[in-house]
């Protein structure tokens, strides 16, 4: 039997036994590049994602906080309520069990906050430089309640549900891979930046601007060689798939 073979007989054989994850693109909010950026001017959006598994909702980031007059002067963004936003996906707030964010920049960790009580899944490397300071926004990501669960490297975060380390946009980045029936379904985060870097076609790109472009590289091959059969971005609506 064939690996190919071998993996299709195991997803089939799962398939009658488990309740697949639906993943559900969650629109958090827009903003416009600043004036000294690459796209000064264009808009930007943010995307989130919650993952309806049977034991409850996995919430893969936050989006913007409120209440930034920096930011919100540089960027003029537009954030919306994680709550309103999950209840226009039919989810409400307590059904959220698991976070997990992609970094703790302040338009993928904003709302973390909001999420008092719930394990909020980080790399400590990611953990550790945001709470150092001069990061993100302090407030933003900690207060009474929040409670950061920072473990180390590729694991499994649920069943089905794995974390995959991706540094080099942030030096704790990382992404889900989520398992569906047809096979991988990866959700990079900013891993890449969106459907034309992914593609390697004119277009926006984070490669340029990484905090660390080698580890960028080695993270995007990595991503690569999953042969997921969908990709999802979180600064980009639009999916790729195989």
């Amino acid at each position: 039997m064939t690996l190919a073979n071998s993996e299709r007989l195991r997803r089939e054989e799962r398939a009658l036994t488990t309740h697949w994850p639906e993943i559900i693109p969650l629109d958090v909010g827009e903003f416009t590049f600043a004036a000294d950026e690459e796209w000064a001017g264009e808009l930007g959006v943010v995307v989130a994602y919650a993952i309806r598994r049977r034991e409850g909702v996995l919430l893969f980031d936050t989006g913007f906080g409120f209440g930034s007059q920096e930011l919100e002067e540089r960027y003029h963004q537009k954030a919306r309520w994680i709550e309103d936003v999950l209840g226009e996906a039919g989810i409400r707030r307590d059904e959220v069990d698991v976070v997990a964010n992609c970094h703790l920049h302040a338009d993928h960790a904003g709302q973390n906050a909001r999420m008092t009580g719930v394990p909020i899944f980080v790399q400590p490397a990611e953990l550790e430089i945001a709470r150092a300071g001069d990061y993100t926004i302090d407030e933003w990501i900690d207060g009474p309640g929040v409670r950061y669960e920072a473990v180390e490297g590729d694991h499994e975060l649920v069943p089905g549900i794995r974390i995959l380390a991706t540094p080099g946009h942030a030096p704790g980045h990382q992404s889900l891979v989520v398992d569906q029936p047809g096979g991988p379904v990866l959700l990079s985060g900013q891993a890449v930046y969106g459907l034309d870097e992914w593609l390697e076609q004119p277009g926006r790109e984070g490669r340029s601007t990484a905090r660390n472009q080698p580890a960028y590289e080695v993270s995007l091959a990595k991503l690569r060689a999953l042969e997921p059969t969908r990709v999802l971005f979180a600064h980009d609506r639009r999916p790729w798939s195989r």
